[in-house]
């Protein structure tokens, strides 16, 4: 399927999928487990949604409103405060980048067609169909749009649906699937060079298939790239790093921070002869924490996650 859809002449079928897609409330809600009252309040109270209303009122919720509410409910779990989730996704929103030429709706409408096709395969445990479409997507779109826009999202969608029967042997499937494309990636971009930045997890902040591709977007810099196993303990990076001596310590937590966070980076910092970075949604998070401190934040976002780490060991990022 190609990506590139002029936006003043869409196709009377993309018109009618779009209207066909509008959902009622009681729908999203069993979709999302989100009870209706909760959708009701995040509209009035935040302004998070804004569904379209019909004539006598009822609400009726978009795609797009969809991906938001799984959106919300990630940082929530993540122990976000709802009051603060807004803000987060507008900042998020404004870093990716959108085609002049193409409308973002047919952009969307693109990811839902192939995160479709991704969940029937997992659903079907076929695993050579799945990688004939991991294939086609990668055709269509670069790397950081492919994971962090159509893969990942449905990766954590089947992550928070595993109470529901057989989701739980298609997420472990889908996962096993994904670490495995990713390691490989990750080997053949690893410089001949022993000096790599090294990339470690948070320990309970962050799980391996996150680890991976937050390091596959680290290595957009152009850098070799180390990955730690899960569950490396904190304390022991300074040894871990006095032993490998790399460029720099990436690490990675998708949680709210601590309070205590900020205080722990800074010690281990003083600790090494590398320099300090933090990424994934923690470093959005903790950036005003940080403030002042020698540690840098990467953000979440794979789109500028190399950028920002190449600038930084390049001297043009200040912390």
């Amino acid at each position: 399927m190609s990506a590139i859809v002029e936006e003043n002449h869409p196709s009377q079928a993309s018109v009618a999928s779009t209207r066909e897609d509008l959902l009622p409330i009681r729908e999203v809600a069993r979709l999302t487990g989100v009870n209706p009252v909760t959708l009701r309040a995040w509209e009035r109270r935040y302004g998070l949604i804004q569904p379209t209303r019909t004539e006598s009122g009822h609400r009726l919720y978009s795609l797009i409103d969809i991906e938001k509410v799984r959106s919300i409910l990630a940082w929530i779990e993540r122990g976000v405060a709802v009051s603060k989730v807004g803000k987060i996704l507008a900042k998020t929103e404004s870093v990716r980048p959108v085609s002049k030429f193409i409308s973002p709706d047919l952009v969307r409408a693109d990811y839902s067609d192939w995160q479709q096709q991704v969940s029937d395969a997992v659903g079907n445990f076929d695993d050579i169909e799945l990688d004939r479409v991991y294939g086609k997507i990668f055709s269509s779109y670069a790397e950081p749009v492919v994971f962090q826009d159509i893969l990942m999202p449905l990766w954590r969608d089947l992550l928070h649906r595993q109470h529901e029967f057989g989701h739980t042997s298609e997420w472990l499937f889908f996962d096993g699937f994904l670490r495995s494309r990713v390691m490989h990636r990750l080997l053949l971009k690893r410089e001949a060079t022993s000096r790599r930045v090294l990339v470690s997890a948070v320990a309970g902040q962050c799980r391996e298939l996150e680890l991976l591709v937050t390091a596959l977007f680290v290595s957009k810099a152009e850098v070799g790239v180390r990955v730690m196993p899960v569950g490396q303990p904190f304390d022991e990076l300074t040894l871990v790093c006095q032993k490998i001596r790399p460029l720099a310590l990436v690490l990675v937590s998708n949680h709210a921070p601590a309070a205590e966070l900020p205080r722990r980076l800074t010690k281990l910092a003083m600790g090494l002869d590398c320099p300090l970075l933090l990424a994934g949604d923690a470093s959005d998070l903790a950036q005003e924490s940080l403030a002042g401190s020698p540690i840098a934040c990467l953000g979440n976002e794979g789109s500028v996650m190399g950028q920002r780490l190449h600038q930084f060991l390049a001297g043009n990022l200040d912390t």
